[in-house]
């Protein structure tokens, strides 16, 4: 943990705005997570990104703009169906990935598209207008670990390593924005996030296919099979099997609802939801895996959640912490 001066936390725009117009680093409240932003058409100050989260080269970045007609000097491609989906989830947690123009290679990994969206977010829609340009902003967290949902996350994890949180309260949403590239005029989602399947396939009147293997070479942020480390081994599947096979060590149990299982006594146990509700359990898995790593569990054991809306999401965040957790 780093020690953060508070100064550096607050919400003025105009010293933002200062610092990112200097080169400077400044984490961002989105609706999704909190993001890591520096100038995109700066090189230097993208690489600090790279430098302060341990991020390797090869993972591209999402550029952020104030609408998606300030995208227009910076992209191609923009079809109707594009446009459509955007009309429909801009701002909102959706990422589109399209041919660049005029963004350097060291913010797509050399790549020839662009990873590009608009947040909902009141704080950072203006900071963007004031800034009139885009801003490349991957979550703002050491990279491989949990994405941070609050301020304080931010500061917890980088501290004196950047110039400045804006605080914009806890993200609404809580996951990733799900990134949507398209092939051959087909759309493809590379990374399942806060935007559920169902939506998307309701605004373009048809299926959509999902590449969620891995990639040594990804085009698009959240496609590496190991991430999100909670720096506790941790296992996700049906409780019913997983805790039998644990007994004996200290659990932490992440579910909708407890009572819902048989828990032992001793585990620590954090409910994502006890309406059932996935968007309220997108809103708090990043922090129950934050709180499980305070804690002082053995193991975490965490509920796989029905395969629809955005509980495929956070099944694919949990399967991404289990793969990094065996790395740690």
């Amino acid at each position: 943990m780093y020690l953060c001066d508070m100064n550096k936390i607050g919400t003025d725009l105009f010293e933002a705005d200062r610092l990112l117009r200097g080169g400077g680093l400044v984490a961002i409240p989105t609706e999704t997570v909190y993001g890591l932003a520096a100038d995109a058409l700066n090189e230097q100050a993208v690489l600090k990104i790279f430098q302060t989260k341990g991020r390797p080269s090869f993972d591209p970045l999402i550029c952020h703009f104030s609408h998606i007609e300030a995208a227009r000097d910076f992209v191609t491609g923009m079809s109707e169906e594009v446009l459509a989906l955007a009309e429909a989830f801009m701002p909102g947690p959706l990422t589109l990935v399209l041919p660049k123009k005029g963004i350097p290679d060291i913010v797509t990994s050399g790549h020839p598209t662009v990873a590009i969206r608009v947040p909902d977010h009141p704080l950072t829609l203006e900071l963007l207008e004031m800034f009139e340009g885009p801003l490349a902003a991957p979550s703002a967290n050491p990279f491989g670990f949990v994405s941070p949902t609050t301020a304080q996350h931010v500061a917890d994890q980088l501290g004196d390593k950047i110039d400045y949180i804006l605080d914009g309260g806890p993200c609404t949403v809580g996951l990733e924005s799900t990134i949507v590239e398209y092939r051959d005029g087909k759309p493809v989602v590379l990374r399942l996030g806060g935007l559920a399947l169902e939506e998307l396939e309701t605004v373009i009147g048809h299926r959509i296919d999902r590449i969620l293997t891995s990639a040594s070479n990804p085009n698009a942020p959240g496609m590496l099979s190991a991430h999100y480390s909670p720096g506790i081994p941790l296992e996700y599947g049906k409780l019913s099997e997983l805790i039998p096979e644990h007994s004996g060590k200290t659990l932490g149990i992440i579910c909708l609802r407890g009572e819902d299982h048989d828990i032992p006594s001793g585990a620590e146990v954090i409910e994502l939801s006890r309406a059932y509700d996935l968007n309220e359990a997108a809103r708090n898995i990043f922090a129950a895996l934050r709180k499980m790593r305070s804690s002082k569990v053995e193991m975490i054991l965490a509920e796989e959640m029905p395969e629809n809306f955005l509980g495929r999401a956070i099944n694919d965040r949990l399967k991404r912490a289990a793969a990094q957790a065996g790395l740690d």
